[in-house]
């Protein structure tokens, strides 16, 4: 006997108008979409609410928040990825692609371990016996300035389905941390260092940096392609980055730290994801560009939850208010990081695709969740 969800009653939020309606999911699928204010038998009254497609993550720390609750707190893997996917779905996410690092520093004090393999392989078996609410995908965070990142690259293959590779360059001085006060500020508080230690840490990471740095960026985008996974840029600064990584054939630019930097990606045709805390807070912890500046210029395209989760559907309401234009803020959560990521199956209202759907309330410009479905099951 077939499955089926029915909303009704609702303004559906489609790629490029709002209509009032219903929506039926059969077995999962996205089967009718259309007009009308009727509310059959059987259906549920969502008395006005939006329904709009789940939403999709590209890039978060948040499963790793959960493995590691405090600095060298190690968590159970599976409870923290059980904690994780139940959060997520709370938050109207239905799909996600999860950011684990690849590339370890072992020989200094500040240096971090290994983890991605394995914590991996526990996400890939929780996938294959149903133990999720939503999707999940891997996404690599293959940092440059390390000392074992192809080592570690070399353990993933094309049948982890690897779905994103991000180049992430954390060296003291450029990108991300061009201000060396923010980044005292961050690890000093995060690791508990004093000022030698942090000097002793800076110098270290420049050194990787001087020595494996190139390297490990070709190394990282051969390694990309041979999983198939799309390729994204991290926290580019100048347009010669961006040149750069146009040249190593991105997908997508996570965080550019500068209008220019964006206004490149734009120029090369690369798609620019800001972060949800950076709108939400109308400006960047490390004093870089404001995500604001680049959607008032049209300069933004996707954005990520980053470090908090109940951030991307909230971001996507303000982005809203500033174009004056929902379905298109909508789609900057859903449809726009779908098709970066290559997922075809998802991010819109459309017959024959997944029935991922959310249901929102407006409560002036915070969306209120009465409803999370994931394949057509309710999950939150």
């Amino acid at each position: 006997m077939s499955e089926v969800l029915q909303l009704a009653n609702a303004r559906l939020v489609l790629t490029d108008r709002v209509i009032k309606g219903r929506i039926i999911i059969i077995d999962g699928e996205i089967d009718v979409i259309e007009e009308g204010d009727t509310v059959p038998n059987g259906a549920v009254n969502c008395q006005g609410d939006y329904v709009m497609p789940g939403l999709v993550e590209l890039h978060t720390d948040n499963l790793e928040r959960h493995i590691e609750p405090r600095p060298k707190v190690d968590w159970p893997h599976l409870p923290a990825l059980l904690a994780h996917d139940a959060e997520l779905a709370s938050t109207g996410i239905t799909t996600v692609f999860d950011a684990l690092r690849v590339g370890s520093i072992h020989s200094a004090k500040t240096g971090y371990g290994e983890y991605a393999r394995k914590l991996a392989d526990e996400l890939l078996e929780a996938r294959k016996l149903g133990l999720f609410k939503i999707s999940h995908f891997l996404h690599l965070r293959a940092e440059i300035c390390s000392e074992t990142l192809l080592e570690e690259m070399a353990a993933f293959g094309p049948e982890d389905r690897v779905g994103i590779v991000s180049l992430m360059d954390h060296t003291p001085g450029q990108r991300q941390f061009r201000d060396l006060s923010a980044l005292k500020n961050y690890v000093t508080k995060k690791r508990g260092l004093n000022d030698i230690e942090f000097a002793e840490h800076v110098a270290n990471l420049r050194m990787l940096q001087e020595k494996f740095g190139a390297i490990h960026e070709t190394g990282a985008v051969a390694e990309a392609r041979r999983y198939g996974a799309v390729l994204a840029s991290h926290d580019d600064t100048t347009a010669d980055q961006v040149d750069t990584s146009a040249a190593n054939g991105v997908g997508f630019a996570e965080f550019p730290t500068t209008r220019e930097a964006a206004a490149a990606c734009r120029a090369h045709g690369i798609a620019v994801m800001m972060g949800a805390p950076n709108l939400v807070r109308g400006g960047s912890h490390s004093g870089n560009v404001a995500a604001r500046e680049l959607a008032e210029a049209e300069m933004l395209n996707i954005i990520s939850s980053d470090y908090v989760p109940s951030a991307l559907l909230l971001s996507a309401f303000l982005l809203a208010d500033i174009w004056d234009n929902l379905p298109a803020a909508i789609a900057c959560v859903t449809s726009a990081p779908a098709a970066s990521a290559g997922l075809t199956d998802r991010g819109r209202l459309k017959p024959g695709l997944r029935g991922d759907v959310i249901r929102v309330r407006a409560v002036g410009s915070t969306p209120l969740i009465r409803g999370v479905w994931s394949l057509g099951r309710r999950v939150a």
